[in-house]
This record gives structure tokens, sequence and C-alpha cells, in this order.
């Protein structure tokens, strides 16, 4: 029987196959009694399980970091933290001791323990650790008891996963020439098994709540990653429509790929800077390869993710150096802290606000704790040295919030000259635009920085007052509402005046059918998911500048949300997401 199901889009693209159902391994609680005088014995032996477990994480920490790179290892040497904690073994050793039971008995129940008090945890990044939690315990399980943990390493022929979750060591020990997609149970946007499918680019789907108990092994599946649709047993139309879905998508790579070496300008030679967001360090790879020039987004906060402590200032500097040197000559634009909203540390101390988006978050937070901002500050000062740099501070609402961010950054400055420390003194710094009153004060603003970039999400999340998680007022969330070009115009208009330039990053700059649009506003640069480059860049290398103005102009001359996407379906010729 056919069946349809939606979860969480984490990584795009379009697999048909056959589906490899994972059973959800849970550690049983077995109570074993064991005599006084084998106590020392099951001591030791829960020892040596504890260290080979250490040897096996630690081989595999060297193989992800070989073969995707060093942040995603760096999930490992979380692993390797969570295992050697003493709290954790000296509590089994004791138990062993009090109850006379066996280690295996002991150190589940432990561990079970320890996933029930993760998963009560209202954060929802420190909540998704608990998959991180049942990977140790059952990696340490299996060395205590000798069992046989089938892995992804077995699989021979080619499959989609359906799993509960898939942990770390799943995702690295896999055959990747053989799993062609993943579907779990659990996980979010910034679950490792999201992070490291998108480094893999492998289609995957999260959040399904029910999944594995919908379907079976080997039954025909169709996973669309962009659109986080899962189609069970698909009917002979929904193959055909897929497989020329797969088609198109091959086709429109291999031409894409042709624009990679090609320079994003206008049919008449106007140039636009292209360049790609990325999250850690590693991803600036996926901008070269999909042909943008530099890195126009670099959001730091993940640095602060899927972590049990906040990030060293060498750590920081490490992974801010690694993309420069990466991109290097081209420019990389790092976003300073932007926690808060949807993306909480809960050891950072902060108490619960009634409504996030409105509350404690981006630069408010930086600016209440002064020592967390500065240790960023000195990290990308410090990673300047290249000179391809530039910092750029989120959510400032006016002048006066930039005036303070950017006394915190002369007194680092100031720290790092008395300390010897070189520093690219010169960098640029800018500010995002994505909130009305930092767009409505624009002209004051651009007298004091050197760049805007617009963050179309959230420009848009405040002026249309509609929360854009909210599934019950998605369908009032539109880039193309007057209110927000509008502003995207006064914004441009102000920083031309003042001789500086205005990127935009966000959903709205990755679509392709905004991109003719937006540089026909004046908008001078767009930064793009790396893999939406290519499609920015045929539509730019389309059209003529004249006819992006033209395009502009009609827009902004048009009076409500329903003329302008009637509008802007014709001139994409039906394909405009938000124009239906």
């Amino acid at each position: 029987m056919r069946k349809t199901f939606r979860g969480i889009a984490v990584s795009a693209g379009v697999i048909i196959g056959r589906a490899l159902v994972l059973p959800d391994q849970e550690m049983l609680v077995i109570k074993k009694a064991i005599p006084e005088e084998n106590i020392a014995a099951e001591i030791n032996r829960f020892n040596e399980a504890l260290e080979n477990t250490r040897i096996e994480i630690a081989a595999m920490h060297a193989k992800i970091k070989k073969e995707i790179g060093g942040k995603h290892s760096n999930i490992f040497e979380a692993h390797l933290l969570i295992l050697s904690d003493p709290a954790l073994s000296s509590d089994v050793v004791k138990h062993i001791k009090s109850e006379k039971l066996s280690a295996e008995s002991v150190f589940s129940r432990a561990v079970n323990r320890l996933v029930e008090s993760f998963a009560n945890i209202e954060d929802e990044y420190i909540r998704e650790r608990t998959n991180d939690i049942r990977d140790i315990g059952r990696r340490v399980f299996k060395n205590l008891t000798g069992s046989i943990r089938e892995t992804l390493a077995d699989i021979k022929d080619e499959v989609i996963i359906f799993a509960r979750d898939l942990s770390p060591s799943d995702t690295v020990t896999m055959k990747r020439d053989k799993v062609k997609g993943f579907c779990t149970d659990l996980g979010g946007k910034t679950s490792h098994t999201a992070i490291i499918a998108r480094a893999l680019e492998i289609p995957a789907v999260v959040g399904l709540q029910n999944i594995l108990n919908q379907v079976r092994d080997g039954e025909t599946v169709i996973v669309d990653g962009s659109l986080g649709l899962i189609i069970i047993n698909p009917v002979e139309e929904d193959l055909k429509l897929y497989k020329q879905k797969q088609e198109e998508l091959l086709k429109q790579s291999a031409e894409l790929s042709k624009l990679r070496k090609l320079p994003g300008e206008t049919l008449d030679g106007y140039r636009i800077e292209l360049n790609g967001n990325i999250e850690i360090e590693d991803e600036a790879k996926l901008v070269l390869k999909h042909g943008a020039t530099g890195i126009g987004l670099f959001r730091t906060e993940f640095l602060f993710l899927n972590r049990l402590d906040l990030p060293t200032e060498e750590e920081q500097y490490k992974s801010y150096l690694a993309a420069a040197e990466i991109i290097f000559p081209n420019p990389v634009i790092i976003r300073t802290l932007d926690l808060g909203g949807d993306k909480f540390l809960s050891h950072l101390g902060l108490s619960k606000e009634e409504n996030p988006f409105l509350g404690l978050r981006a630069i408010r937070l930086c600016l209440a704790r002064p020592e967390l901002f500065k240790t960023q500050l000195r990290a990308i000062l410090r990673a300047s040295e290249l000179k391809n740099i530039k910092i750029m501070f989120p959510m400032i609402s006016g002048v006066e919030e930039f005036i303070k961010a950017n006394k915190l950054l002369e007194e680092v400055k100031s720290d790092l000259r008395k300390a010897n420390i070189k520093f690219d003194d010169a960098m640029e710094l800018g500010i995002m635009i994505e909130i009305p009153s930092a767009s409505l004060t624009a002209d004051i603003l651009a007298k004091e920085v050197d760049f805007f970039s617009i963050g179309s999400n959230d420009l848009i999340q405040y002026t249309l007052a509609i929360d854009r998680v909210n599934t019950n007022m998605a369908h009032m969330y539109n880039p193309l509402h007057p209110a927000i070009l509008r502003q995207i115009k006064i914004v441009v208009e102000a920083a031309h005046r003042e001789g500086k330039w205005v990127g935009m990053c966000g959903e709205m700059a990755s679509d392709p059918a905004f991109s003719a649009l937006l540089i026909g506003l004046g908008i001078d640069e767009l930064s793009t998911a790396p893999v939406a480059v290519p499609e920015v860049k045929k539509v730019l290398r389309s059209v003529t500048m004249a006819e992006a103005k033209n395009i502009a102009e009609k827009v902004l001359a048009l009076n409500n949300l329903e003329e302008v996407k009637k509008y802007m379906l014709s001139v994409n010729k039906g394909s405009c997401k938000y124009c239906k």
C-alpha cells in the first residue's frame, strides 16, 4: 500500500531505492549477581571494555578527520570526553562493589538513566545529544558482553537506511557507495546525522517520528531530501515522476557545472559577488566546489552547538583560520555569535523567555555577556592574518548597539596590540539588516559601517510579525510582500549614497526566482546555500542589468502581494514557489 510521510528536510536530493530497516538497539538492564570474590575481576573487565571502546572511537575519529574533515571529527572528541568522565566510571565501580552486580548490569542502568535525564532537558541541542550517550553505551556494552552488533559497514547492496536514529559511529562506518539516503524517527537540523548527511551530500529526512513502524525491509521507497517527503511503495506515476526529477537534476547538475569557473555577472557585464553560506569551516570546500567566489556568511553559532561546553578561543581561531585558508584570497564574512531565538545553550545559564525571538539573542546576548563576545572577537582578529576576513554583527536594531559592539571590538584590538599579536587592522566591519528599525535608520547606520548584509529570513519575520517556524502561519511568510521589497530598496539606496555595498544572505538570496529582482533592486552581493550557487549564477548570466532594473521598478509600483506574485510568476515562467 502506498504511504507518504513528511519530516524535516536536512539534506537535499532525490533517491529511489530499497529500504533497509535498522532495529532499535536499546541496552537491556539485566540484573546479574556476582560472588564477592569476583568483584575485582568484574571491575577489571569493565575497565578493559572502557579502554577498548576508547581505542575504537579514537580510530573512528582519525577516519572521519581524514575523509570528511576536522570539524566533523570533533563529534568523537566529545564522545571520548564523555567516556573519560570519572563520575560515570566511579559510579559504575561503586555499584558493582555495593550491589555485587555484573558490570553490564550496572553500566546499562547508569547509561539509561543518563539518557533519560538528557531527554528531559528543554534545550533541543542538548536533548539531541542523548543519541551520543546511547552510542557510547552500546559500544561499551558490546565490549562487555562480546556481542556482535551489525553495522552499516556490513551492507552489501545499495539501500536507503531507516532507523530510529543514526549515531555518528554508524554514519562513519557505513559504506558510502551503498548507503544512498537516511530516514530517521528522531533528529533535527542540527543533529549529527543531519550535519554528516549534508557534508556527504546524501539525501536525508529526519524527525519522521514513527517511520520505523511504517516501513519494511526491501520495500521500494522514494526520498525527496529537498521537500522532506517519503513515499513508501510508490505507484507507477510516482516512480515516473521522480525518475524524471532525478534525470532533470542530473542534467541540471551537468549543465550548471559548466558555470563553475565563470563569474556571476549579467549579460552586459555587470558583476555580482556570488558567495556561499557555511556553518562549519569544512563546508568552505563546498563553496568552491559549487563555484562561489567566497564566503558571505559564516554562521559561527554552530561552533557552540552540539557540545556540552563552550569552544575555547583557540578552537574558534583554528576554525576561522581554516575557512580563510581554504577560500584565500577571496573573502570570508564571519558573523558573530547569533544564539537565542531557536538556538539555545543551556550551559550559558540563560533564563527561559516567553518569546525568545524578541528577547536576549544575537548581539543583545553578546553585549550582555562581553567576555563571551570578546573571546570570539579575539579569535576572529587573530585569524585575520591572511587579510581576507570581514566581521559582521547580527540583529543590530540601531546605531547605539553598533557603537557598543564596536567599542568592545576596539578594546580587543587594543589588547592584541599590547600583546604584539598581529591582526588585520583594516578589516571591514559590517552589520546584518534584519530588523525594521535597522532598515528605517539605514541612512544613519551607513555612515558608521563598511557594508550591510540583509538577513532576509528575520527581516520578513519581524516585518510581517510571523513566526517563520509556525506551521499555522507559514502561508503568510512571503519575501515578495511590498513591505519587504521597499525596505530592501531603502537599505540599498542609503548604503550606496555613502559608497557602501549591500549583500543579502538567507533563503531569499538562495532562490533563483528572486535573483534578477534582487540585483535590479541594487543588491551588490548574494550569499546562498552552496548547492544553490550554480542556479543563481545561471539566472544572473541570462539577464541584462537593464532587464533586472525593469523587473524591480515594476514590482515596486505594484500595490499588494497578489499583484507582485502574479507578475513574478510570469517573469519566472511559472517557476516560483512563493508566487502560487
